[in-house]
């Protein structure tokens, strides 16, 4: 992480992000547009991404070898869910459940791509940081989070997406929602060991939503650790959504003081 090879990537990430919504804009491309590409793009990245990481393995037992995806590279982080959330608002004929995840979409997608970029997880576990422009593997993650960030913008500044101030509250119920499951997840797809019935171990662990490890290796050593942990990113998950929220809050008050202005001339209009 913050190598030059990574310091790179993040430039590149910036220019690509920053032409497309120069080009979204100018072009006014409609969001429903745009969400089509994002299906083709997330289809054609999740399929670079199983051929890049597919290993393939000797079968304990028989002398025959099998193709292997990890559990990490399972898509069930949240930027790879978003990827049923894409085709889902693309296709979907329920308009209220299609605003509700546009609305949950805008803030997950642009700050969670963001960390994702910042803070990659394949480097060096998936990819070491010499490899970063020789393995196809940093280019499907690296492009496919800043298409997220893209998607999460023009969410809000394409004005499409009628996303409202109650929605910050849909928004982080949902996050609570997928951080709760994740904790099931990240239990039924770690690998333990048992002596006499008793477990001693981890061998290894997916940490989806980073409910179970810290995403900067963080040593969490007694249970009150991962307590203290848990209550922090759950903390910064409603500070950050907030954040990402302003916008909506803010255009909501002037829209709230507008109409309480058109309301008094109207009221003193009656009055004369």
């Amino acid at each position: 992480m913050f190598t030059s090879y990574h310091i790179i990537w993040l430039i590149i990430c910036v220019v690509l992000i920053s032409a497309s919504l120069i080009i979204l804009k100018k072009y006014k491309i409609s969001l429903d547009r745009f969400l089509g590409f994002c299906c083709f793009g997330a289809v054609m990245a999740e399929i670079v991404k199983v051929f890049s990481v597919i290993k393939f393995v000797p079968l304990a037992g028989k002398e025959t070898f099998t193709p292997y995806i990890e559990m990490t590279d399972v898509p069930l982080h949240l930027c790879s869910f978003q990827i049923i959330l894409i085709f889902y608002t693309k296709f979907s004929k329920n308009k209220k459940l299609k605003q509700l995840f546009l609305s949950f979409m805008y803030p997950t997608c642009t700050m969670g791509a963001f960390l994702a970029i910042l803070l990659p997880s394949i480097f060096p576990d998936s990819v070491l940081p010499q490899q970063a422009f020789t393995k196809l593997h940093p280019y499907e993650y690296f492009l496919y989070h800043a298409l997220l960030i893209v998607l999460g913008i023009y969410i809000l500044i394409s004005g499409q997406a009628n996303i409202k101030p109650k929605n910050y509250l849909t928004t982080i119920l949902m996050l609570l929602c997928c951080a709760f499951l994740s904790l099931y997840l990240n239990s039924i797809f770690s690998i333990p060991v048992y002596e006499n019935g008793e477990l001693l171990h981890i061998e290894h662990l997916p940490n989806f939503f980073f409910t179970f490890l810290t995403p900067i290796n963080l040593p969490l050593t007694k249970i009150w650790h991962w307590y203290i942990y848990l209550g922090v990113i759950v903390a910064l998950g409603f500070l950050l959504v907030a954040l990402m929220y302003l916008p909506v809050f803010i255009k909501a008050k002037k829209k709230r003081q507008n109409e309480n202005i058109i309301n008094k001339d109207c009221d003193i209009l009656l009055t004369k």
